[in-house]
């Protein structure tokens, strides 16, 4: 009855260790070790390291179609391959699996479909977000659902508050979906094409921030790309990211344009303003507005770009 589960980054990791501590993992697949920092040293992924604790081999692949692999898959016979934050697979991969091959998707499906769904939840401004289970299909995230959970979203969240939410929530929708395969008890439902939406990858000029937009909709583009990839704009030639701010739907002042004054940094949207709370210069550590200003040696006002 052996289980093969499939992931890359820190939100698989939870889902790896639930699905082994209730019933085992027979083997972990994951991206090759990546060339990380100032040395581009070849560290390996977080669910590699996860793995690695856990005492689970470890695959990583640089072909899912690789013959190889493909026949360390079979010989496994397994039961269950799950999908949580990894690639694309191929159909000969995933057929593999003899009760299941299913996947956990960090939105309420068919929401967001794609690569970015957490960003995007929080850039449309949706009230609710959750995780879903489906089986896997050739056309990507489009499967039958098997399990839904959802939870509201938080006021003013992040991206990465949103992320660190649903990653044990994931975990659990990953454990039940399994018991409920097993128990019968699942019934996949088809996914409605017409409610759904795409969340596709995001671009480095999706990051660059436009502040032509009103305040209310840049505040949440500067919240969906926080902390990571980070919406960027430029202060007197020196780059920025902006990683939290509040919207006014007054014009305080105009479009384009910053004043910091008496402790606050406000720029100029259209319409409205929005106030920085937390940035981060070039090559610096993020900080809160306050601390930013202490040190802050730059122009009080002038254009944004």
């Amino acid at each position: 009855m052996a289980i093969v589960f499939m992931g890359t980054p820190e939100f698989a990791v939870p889902s790896l260790q639930a699905l082994h501590s209730r019933f085992g993992v027979a083997l972990v697949v994951t991206t090759p070790d990546a060339p990380q920092g100032r040395g581009l040293r070849l560290l390996p992924s977080p669910v590699k390291r996860a793995a690695m604790e856990l005492g689970i081999p470890v695959a990583q692949p640089e072909r899912l179609r690789d013959e190889h692999f493909l026949e360390q898959i079979r010989q496994l016979r397994p039961e269950f391959i799950i999908v949580v934050a990894f690639r694309i697979l191929p159909p000969e991969l995933y057929t593999q699996a003899w009760r299941a091959a299913f996947c956990v998707h960090p939105s309420l499906l068919p929401k967001y479909r794609g690569a970015a769904p957490i960003h995007w939840t929080i850039i449309r401004g949706e009230r609710w977000s959750g995780v879903t289970s489906f089986l896997l299909e050739q056309r990507v995230d489009t499967g039958a659902i098997l399990l839904q959970r959802s939870i509201p979203v938080p006021e003013d969240a992040t991206a990465g508050e949103l992320h660190d939410l649903l990653m044990p929530l994931a975990a659990e929708v990953a454990v039940e979906t399994v018991e409920g395969l097993r128990a019968g008890t699942l019934v996949p439902i088809p996914q409605d094409e017409h409610s759904a939406s795409t969340a596709p990858k995001l671009r480095p000029e999706d990051c660059h921030l436009r502040w032509d937009r009103p305040a209310e909709e840049v505040r949440r583009w500067i919240h969906g790309l926080s902390p990571e990839p980070g919406a960027w704009g430029s202060i007197a030639g020196e780059r920025f990211r902006f990683l939290r701010a509040r919207a006014y739907p007054e014009q305080l002042l105009p479009p384009r344009s910053f004043r910091i004054q008496e402790g606050r940094f406000l720029i100029g949207c259209m319409p409205g303003c929005v106030e920085i709370l937390e940035l981060q210069r070039a090559g610096r550590r993020a900080m809160r507005v306050e601390e930013f200003l202490r040190g802050w040696r730059g122009p009080s006002s002038g254009t944004v770009e």
